[in-house]
Protein backbone atom coordinates (compact mmCIF):
# COMPACT_ATOMS: atom_id res chain seq x y z
CA UNK A 1 0.00 0.00 0.00
CA UNK A 2 1.10 3.47 -0.72
CA UNK A 3 0.98 6.15 1.95
CA UNK A 4 0.99 9.81 1.27
CA UNK A 5 3.90 11.74 2.45
CA UNK A 6 3.51 15.40 2.88
CA UNK A 7 5.87 18.07 3.98
CA UNK A 8 4.95 21.48 5.01
CA UNK A 9 6.17 24.14 7.32
CA UNK A 10 3.83 25.33 10.02
CA UNK A 11 4.28 28.93 8.96
CA UNK A 12 3.59 28.38 5.27
CA UNK A 13 0.19 29.70 4.22
CA UNK A 14 0.41 27.55 1.11
CA UNK A 15 -0.44 24.54 3.24
CA UNK A 16 -3.67 26.14 4.40
CA UNK A 17 -5.41 23.64 2.15
CA UNK A 18 -3.41 20.42 1.91
CA UNK A 19 -3.52 17.81 -0.81
CA UNK A 20 -5.83 14.87 -0.43
CA UNK A 21 -4.31 11.43 -0.03
CA UNK A 22 -3.59 10.08 -3.50
CA UNK A 23 -1.31 7.83 -5.44
CA UNK A 24 2.24 9.01 -6.03
CA UNK A 25 2.41 11.66 -8.73
CA UNK A 26 4.94 11.12 -11.52
CA UNK A 27 5.84 14.55 -12.84
CA UNK A 28 9.15 15.52 -14.37
CA UNK A 29 11.15 18.10 -12.43
CA UNK A 30 11.84 21.37 -14.15
CA UNK A 31 15.28 22.61 -14.87
CA UNK A 32 16.79 24.95 -12.30
CA UNK A 33 19.37 27.60 -12.90
CA UNK A 34 22.75 26.28 -11.71
CA UNK A 35 23.30 27.29 -8.09
CA UNK A 36 19.78 28.74 -7.74
CA UNK A 37 17.53 28.15 -4.72
CA UNK A 38 14.48 26.02 -5.40
CA UNK A 39 11.64 24.44 -3.40
CA UNK A 40 10.49 20.93 -4.34
CA UNK A 41 7.81 18.64 -2.93
CA UNK A 42 7.20 14.92 -2.54
CA UNK A 43 3.65 13.72 -2.01
CA UNK A 44 4.10 9.96 -1.59
CA UNK A 45 6.12 7.56 0.54
CA UNK A 46 5.71 3.84 1.21
CA UNK A 47 4.81 2.20 4.50
CA UNK A 48 3.67 5.05 6.72
CA UNK A 49 0.87 4.19 9.17
CA UNK A 50 -0.20 1.08 7.22
CA UNK A 51 -0.58 3.13 4.07
CA UNK A 52 -3.03 5.58 5.67
CA UNK A 53 -0.77 8.59 6.13
CA UNK A 54 -1.25 11.83 4.21
CA UNK A 55 2.22 13.25 3.84
CA UNK A 56 4.15 16.13 2.26
CA UNK A 57 7.91 16.43 2.22
CA UNK A 58 9.15 19.90 1.35
CA UNK A 59 12.77 20.33 0.32
CA UNK A 60 14.83 23.48 -0.18
CA UNK A 61 17.77 23.05 -2.55
CA UNK A 62 20.72 25.20 -3.52
CA UNK A 63 21.43 23.94 -7.00
CA UNK A 64 21.51 20.16 -6.55
CA UNK A 65 22.39 20.35 -2.86
CA UNK A 66 19.66 19.79 -0.28
CA UNK A 67 19.84 22.52 2.37
CA UNK A 68 16.60 22.11 4.36
CA UNK A 69 13.60 19.79 4.62
CA UNK A 70 10.28 19.75 6.47
CA UNK A 71 8.17 16.63 6.89
CA UNK A 72 4.41 16.99 7.50
CA UNK A 73 2.49 13.78 8.26
CA UNK A 74 -1.23 13.47 9.01
CA UNK A 75 -2.53 10.05 10.05
CA UNK A 76 -5.36 8.22 11.90
CA UNK A 77 -4.96 8.28 15.68
CA UNK A 78 -5.90 4.58 15.78
CA UNK A 79 -6.49 1.91 13.18
CA UNK A 80 -9.81 2.44 11.34
CA UNK A 81 -10.38 5.69 13.26
CA UNK A 82 -11.73 8.85 11.65
CA UNK A 83 -9.82 10.96 14.18
CA UNK A 84 -6.55 12.34 12.88
CA UNK A 85 -3.27 13.48 14.40
CA UNK A 86 -0.43 15.31 12.72
CA UNK A 87 3.20 16.18 13.21
CA UNK A 88 5.46 18.68 11.45
CA UNK A 89 9.19 18.22 11.90
CA UNK A 90 12.11 20.30 10.64
CA UNK A 91 14.72 17.83 9.45
CA UNK A 92 18.44 18.30 9.94
CA UNK A 93 20.38 17.62 6.74
CA UNK A 94 23.73 15.84 6.99
CA UNK A 95 24.73 14.61 3.57
CA UNK A 96 22.18 11.98 2.63
CA UNK A 97 20.76 11.68 6.15
CA UNK A 98 17.64 13.51 7.36
CA UNK A 99 16.86 13.49 11.09
CA UNK A 100 14.53 15.31 13.46
CA UNK A 101 12.34 15.10 16.54
CA UNK A 102 9.06 16.72 17.55
CA UNK A 103 5.72 15.76 19.08
CA UNK A 104 2.33 15.25 17.44
CA UNK A 105 -0.12 18.11 17.60
CA UNK A 106 -3.22 16.42 19.03
CA UNK A 107 -1.98 13.50 21.14
CA UNK A 108 1.41 15.06 22.05
CA UNK A 109 3.12 11.79 21.15
CA UNK A 110 6.93 11.92 20.79
CA UNK A 111 8.09 11.68 17.20
CA UNK A 112 11.53 10.85 15.83
CA UNK A 113 12.56 10.63 12.18
CA UNK A 114 15.69 9.19 10.59
CA UNK A 115 15.74 8.84 6.83
CA UNK A 116 18.36 8.26 4.17
CA UNK A 117 17.78 10.03 0.86
CA UNK A 118 19.37 8.91 -2.40
CA UNK A 119 18.97 10.40 -5.85
CA UNK A 120 19.27 8.51 -9.12
CA UNK A 121 18.60 10.71 -12.13
CA UNK A 122 15.17 12.27 -11.65
CA UNK A 123 14.08 9.69 -9.07
CA UNK A 124 14.61 9.60 -5.30
CA UNK A 125 14.70 6.82 -2.72
CA UNK A 126 13.92 7.17 1.00
CA UNK A 127 14.75 4.55 3.63
CA UNK A 128 14.80 4.62 7.42
CA UNK A 129 12.48 4.79 10.41
CA UNK A 130 9.72 7.04 11.73
CA UNK A 131 8.66 6.50 15.34
CA UNK A 132 5.43 7.92 16.79
CA UNK A 133 5.09 7.03 20.45
CA UNK A 134 5.87 3.33 20.72
CA UNK A 135 4.99 2.61 17.09
CA UNK A 136 7.95 2.40 14.71
CA UNK A 137 7.45 2.43 10.93
CA UNK A 138 10.14 1.06 8.63
CA UNK A 139 10.31 3.25 5.55
CA UNK A 140 11.33 1.70 2.22
CA UNK A 141 10.25 4.02 -0.56
CA UNK A 142 12.02 3.81 -3.93
CA UNK A 143 11.12 5.57 -7.18
CA UNK A 144 9.78 8.89 -5.90
CA UNK A 145 9.48 11.87 -8.24
CA UNK A 146 9.21 15.43 -7.00
CA UNK A 147 7.04 18.44 -7.84
CA UNK A 148 7.92 22.05 -8.40
CA UNK A 149 6.29 24.60 -6.13
CA UNK A 150 3.92 25.62 -8.94
CA UNK A 151 2.95 22.03 -9.65
CA UNK A 152 2.37 21.46 -5.95
CA UNK A 153 0.21 24.57 -5.53
CA UNK A 154 -1.75 23.75 -8.70
CA UNK A 155 -2.60 20.37 -7.19
CA UNK A 156 -4.23 21.95 -4.15
CA UNK A 157 -7.98 22.43 -3.83
CA UNK A 158 -9.26 25.40 -1.86
CA UNK A 159 -13.04 25.39 -2.45
CA UNK A 160 -14.79 24.98 0.90
CA UNK A 161 -18.20 24.92 -0.81
CA UNK A 162 -19.38 28.02 1.08
CA UNK A 163 -21.19 30.77 -0.83
CA UNK A 164 -21.64 33.81 1.47
CA UNK A 165 -23.99 35.74 -0.83
CA UNK A 166 -25.57 33.53 -3.52
CA UNK A 167 -27.61 35.34 -6.15
CA UNK A 168 -30.26 32.61 -5.84
CA UNK A 169 -30.71 29.02 -4.73
CA UNK A 170 -29.96 27.29 -8.02
CA UNK A 171 -26.35 26.34 -7.13
CA UNK A 172 -26.72 26.07 -3.35
CA UNK A 173 -29.56 24.68 -1.26
CA UNK A 174 -31.72 27.06 0.82
CA UNK A 175 -31.67 24.89 3.96
CA UNK A 176 -27.97 23.95 3.85
CA UNK A 177 -25.52 26.30 5.55
CA UNK A 178 -21.85 25.98 6.47
CA UNK A 179 -19.56 27.75 8.90
CA UNK A 180 -15.76 27.73 8.83
CA UNK A 181 -14.35 28.16 12.31
CA UNK A 182 -10.84 28.04 13.76
CA UNK A 183 -10.04 24.73 15.44
CA UNK A 184 -9.44 26.28 18.84
CA UNK A 185 -12.92 27.84 18.72
CA UNK A 186 -14.80 24.91 17.16
CA UNK A 187 -15.79 23.24 20.44
CA UNK A 188 -17.34 26.41 21.87
CA UNK A 189 -19.11 27.08 18.58
CA UNK A 190 -20.63 23.60 18.50
CA UNK A 191 -21.67 23.78 22.14
CA UNK A 192 -23.50 27.03 21.34
CA UNK A 193 -25.71 25.07 18.92
CA UNK A 194 -27.10 22.84 21.68
CA UNK A 195 -30.81 23.47 22.13
CA UNK A 196 -31.05 25.41 18.87
CA UNK A 197 -33.31 24.30 16.04
CA UNK A 198 -30.55 23.25 13.66
CA UNK A 199 -29.32 19.84 12.49
CA UNK A 200 -25.53 19.48 12.39
CA UNK A 201 -24.09 17.09 9.82
CA UNK A 202 -22.32 14.37 11.79
CA UNK A 203 -19.58 13.87 9.19
CA UNK A 204 -18.58 17.54 9.45
CA UNK A 205 -17.53 16.98 13.07
CA UNK A 206 -14.57 14.89 11.92
CA UNK A 207 -11.37 16.95 11.95
CA UNK A 208 -9.55 15.69 8.87
CA UNK A 209 -6.09 16.37 7.53
CA UNK A 210 -7.26 19.40 5.56
CA UNK A 211 -8.68 20.96 8.74
CA UNK A 212 -5.59 20.13 10.81
CA UNK A 213 -3.30 21.80 8.28
CA UNK A 214 -5.55 24.78 7.67
CA UNK A 215 -6.30 25.27 11.36
CA UNK A 216 -9.98 25.63 10.44
CA UNK A 217 -12.94 23.26 10.36
CA UNK A 218 -16.01 23.56 8.13
CA UNK A 219 -19.20 22.59 9.95
CA UNK A 220 -22.32 22.00 7.85
CA UNK A 221 -25.89 22.02 9.08
CA UNK A 222 -29.51 22.19 7.97
CA UNK A 223 -31.92 24.89 9.10
CA UNK A 224 -35.35 26.19 8.15
CA UNK A 225 -34.67 28.37 5.06
CA UNK A 226 -36.67 31.24 6.54
CA UNK A 227 -34.21 31.42 9.47
CA UNK A 228 -31.01 30.72 7.54
CA UNK A 229 -30.08 34.33 6.78
CA UNK A 230 -30.50 35.51 10.37
CA UNK A 231 -28.54 32.54 11.72
CA UNK A 232 -25.68 33.13 9.33
CA UNK A 233 -25.49 36.79 10.36
CA UNK A 234 -25.29 35.65 13.99
CA UNK A 235 -22.64 33.02 13.24
CA UNK A 236 -20.42 35.47 11.36
CA UNK A 237 -20.11 37.56 14.52
CA UNK A 238 -19.07 34.64 16.73
CA UNK A 239 -15.44 34.18 17.91
CA UNK A 240 -13.24 32.15 15.58
CA UNK A 241 -15.65 32.13 12.63
CA UNK A 242 -13.84 33.02 9.40
CA UNK A 243 -16.56 32.28 6.81
CA UNK A 244 -20.25 31.43 6.72
CA UNK A 245 -22.80 30.96 3.98
CA UNK A 246 -24.95 28.54 2.02
CA UNK A 247 -23.72 25.26 0.54
CA UNK A 248 -24.97 22.16 -1.32
CA UNK A 249 -27.89 20.35 0.28
CA UNK A 250 -31.02 18.34 -0.37
CA UNK A 251 -32.56 20.18 -3.32
CA UNK A 252 -32.20 18.97 -6.89
CA UNK A 253 -33.09 21.43 -9.60
CA UNK A 254 -34.78 18.85 -11.83
CA UNK A 255 -37.40 18.36 -9.09
CA UNK A 256 -37.72 22.02 -8.11
CA UNK A 257 -40.47 24.48 -9.04
CA UNK A 258 -40.38 28.29 -8.81
CA UNK A 259 -43.73 30.07 -8.46
CA UNK A 260 -45.24 33.45 -7.39
CA UNK A 261 -45.22 33.96 -3.62
CA UNK A 262 -48.24 36.29 -3.30
CA UNK A 263 -50.88 33.59 -2.75
CA UNK A 264 -48.77 31.69 -0.25
CA UNK A 265 -47.68 34.34 2.22
CA UNK A 266 -49.16 35.40 5.51
CA UNK A 267 -47.54 38.71 6.33
CA UNK A 268 -43.80 38.27 5.84
CA UNK A 269 -43.96 34.49 6.46
CA UNK A 270 -44.71 31.60 4.12
CA UNK A 271 -48.08 30.02 4.88
CA UNK A 272 -46.62 26.53 5.01
CA UNK A 273 -49.82 24.83 6.12
CA UNK A 274 -51.78 26.18 3.16
CA UNK A 275 -49.04 25.23 0.73
CA UNK A 276 -48.62 21.74 2.18
CA UNK A 277 -52.35 21.12 1.86
CA UNK A 278 -52.29 22.20 -1.79
CA UNK A 279 -49.27 20.00 -2.54
CA UNK A 280 -50.87 17.01 -0.77
CA UNK A 281 -54.07 17.50 -2.79
CA UNK A 282 -52.13 17.37 -6.08
CA UNK A 283 -50.05 14.37 -5.07
CA UNK A 284 -53.10 12.46 -3.84
CA UNK A 285 -54.41 12.60 -7.42
CA UNK A 286 -51.15 11.75 -9.19
CA UNK A 287 -50.27 8.96 -6.75
CA UNK A 288 -53.87 7.75 -6.43
CA UNK A 289 -53.47 7.76 -2.66
CA UNK A 290 -55.19 9.28 0.35
CA UNK A 291 -53.32 11.97 2.36
CA UNK A 292 -52.63 10.82 5.91
CA UNK A 293 -50.25 13.33 7.51
CA UNK A 294 -48.31 16.44 6.60
CA UNK A 295 -45.77 18.14 8.85
CA UNK A 296 -42.73 20.39 8.76
CA UNK A 297 -39.53 19.71 10.70
CA UNK A 298 -39.14 22.77 12.99
CA UNK A 299 -35.34 22.67 12.76
CA UNK A 300 -34.80 22.11 9.04
CA UNK A 301 -38.10 23.18 7.50
CA UNK A 302 -38.34 19.85 5.67
CA UNK A 303 -41.86 18.83 4.66
CA UNK A 304 -42.95 15.22 5.13
CA UNK A 305 -46.12 14.03 3.40
CA UNK A 306 -47.57 10.56 4.01
CA UNK A 307 -50.18 8.86 1.80
CA UNK A 308 -51.84 5.46 1.79
CA UNK A 309 -53.49 3.42 -0.95
CA UNK A 310 -54.58 -0.18 -1.57
CA UNK A 311 -51.77 -2.25 -3.03
CA UNK A 312 -52.63 -3.54 -6.50
CA UNK A 313 -50.04 -6.32 -6.83
CA UNK A 314 -52.31 -8.90 -5.14
CA UNK A 315 -55.69 -7.21 -4.45
CA UNK A 316 -57.19 -10.23 -2.70
CA UNK A 317 -54.66 -9.86 0.14
CA UNK A 318 -55.85 -6.30 0.84
CA UNK A 319 -52.32 -5.00 1.43
CA UNK A 320 -51.61 -1.28 1.95
CA UNK A 321 -49.00 0.93 0.30
CA UNK A 322 -47.61 3.73 2.47
CA UNK A 323 -46.01 6.48 0.40
CA UNK A 324 -43.69 9.09 1.91
CA UNK A 325 -42.71 12.22 -0.01
CA UNK A 326 -40.17 14.75 1.25
CA UNK A 327 -40.30 18.40 0.30
CA UNK A 328 -38.83 21.82 1.01
CA UNK A 329 -40.32 25.27 0.47
CA UNK A 330 -38.25 28.43 0.58
CA UNK A 331 -37.73 31.82 -1.03
CA UNK A 332 -35.99 31.45 -4.39
CA UNK A 333 -33.06 33.59 -3.20
CA UNK A 334 -31.76 35.22 -0.01
CA UNK A 335 -33.38 38.47 1.05
CA UNK A 336 -36.54 40.03 -0.33
CA UNK A 337 -38.19 38.23 -3.24
CA UNK A 338 -41.63 37.72 -4.78
CA UNK A 339 -40.94 34.10 -5.76
CA UNK A 340 -40.89 30.84 -3.81
CA UNK A 341 -39.24 27.51 -4.57
CA UNK A 342 -40.67 24.06 -3.91
CA UNK A 343 -38.54 20.94 -4.05
CA UNK A 344 -40.32 17.58 -4.03
CA UNK A 345 -38.40 14.35 -3.56
CA UNK A 346 -39.12 11.03 -5.24
CA UNK A 347 -41.87 9.03 -3.51
CA UNK A 348 -40.76 6.16 -1.27
CA UNK A 349 -43.26 3.30 -0.99
CA UNK A 350 -43.52 0.51 1.56
CA UNK A 351 -46.14 -2.23 1.59
CA UNK A 352 -47.63 -3.92 4.65
CA UNK A 353 -50.62 -5.91 5.79
CA UNK A 354 -52.59 -3.48 7.94
CA UNK A 355 -55.76 -5.52 8.10
CA UNK A 356 -57.51 -6.72 11.24
CA UNK A 357 -56.84 -10.17 12.64
CA UNK A 358 -53.88 -12.29 11.56
CA UNK A 359 -51.49 -10.39 9.28
CA UNK A 360 -49.08 -11.41 6.54
CA UNK A 361 -45.47 -10.57 7.37
CA UNK A 362 -43.68 -9.03 4.39
CA UNK A 363 -40.09 -8.17 3.57
CA UNK A 364 -39.08 -5.87 0.74
CA UNK A 365 -35.73 -6.67 -0.84
CA UNK A 366 -36.42 -4.61 -3.95
CA UNK A 367 -33.85 -2.02 -4.97
CA UNK A 368 -33.36 0.36 -7.85
CA UNK A 369 -32.67 -1.42 -11.10
CA UNK A 370 -29.22 -1.56 -12.64
CA UNK A 371 -29.76 1.68 -14.54
CA UNK A 372 -30.65 3.54 -11.34
CA UNK A 373 -34.20 4.52 -12.37
CA UNK A 374 -36.13 6.34 -9.65
CA UNK A 375 -39.71 5.37 -8.71
CA UNK A 376 -42.35 6.76 -11.08
CA UNK A 377 -44.25 9.70 -9.54
CA UNK A 378 -46.85 9.65 -12.33
CA UNK A 379 -46.29 13.23 -13.47
CA UNK A 380 -46.40 14.79 -9.99
CA UNK A 381 -43.89 17.54 -10.76
CA UNK A 382 -45.72 18.68 -13.89
CA UNK A 383 -49.03 18.61 -12.03
CA UNK A 384 -47.58 20.81 -9.29
CA UNK A 385 -46.16 23.23 -11.88
CA UNK A 386 -49.67 23.62 -13.29
CA UNK A 387 -51.33 23.97 -9.88
CA UNK A 388 -48.84 26.56 -8.60
CA UNK A 389 -48.53 28.40 -11.94
CA UNK A 390 -44.82 27.78 -11.68
CA UNK A 391 -41.67 27.25 -13.72
CA UNK A 392 -39.13 24.45 -14.00
CA UNK A 393 -35.36 24.79 -14.30
CA UNK A 394 -33.74 24.42 -17.71
CA UNK A 395 -30.37 22.85 -16.93
CA UNK A 396 -29.09 23.26 -20.49
CA UNK A 397 -29.70 27.02 -20.57
CA UNK A 398 -29.43 27.63 -16.80
CA UNK A 399 -32.69 29.58 -16.71
CA UNK A 400 -36.23 29.13 -15.41
CA UNK A 401 -38.63 28.17 -18.16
Amino acid sequence: MRALLVCSTAVLALLAVPPQASAQMKLSPKATAPGGTETRYFTAMDGLMDGNADVILKETRQGKTLTAAVLDVCYPIAKNSDRKDRFVVNLQVAGQTLTGTTQSISEKSPVSVKLTRKQSGDMFEFRGQIAVGQAVTEVTSPDNSDLSEKEFLDSQTSDDGITPQPKDFTDVSPEAIAVKVKLDAATDFLKSLKGQEVEVTLASLNVGCDALRAGEQTITMSVDPERAGALLAKFKAMPGVTAAGWTAGMTEMDRTIRFPAADWREGDKINKGKLATAVASVLSRTLAAKPVTQNFNPATGRLKLVFKRPNQDFPALELTDTIEVAGLVSPDKPGTTDKLMLWIGSPATTTADEGSGARLNLSDDASLDEEGDLPDDNGSIEALVKELKGQRWDADKSVWK
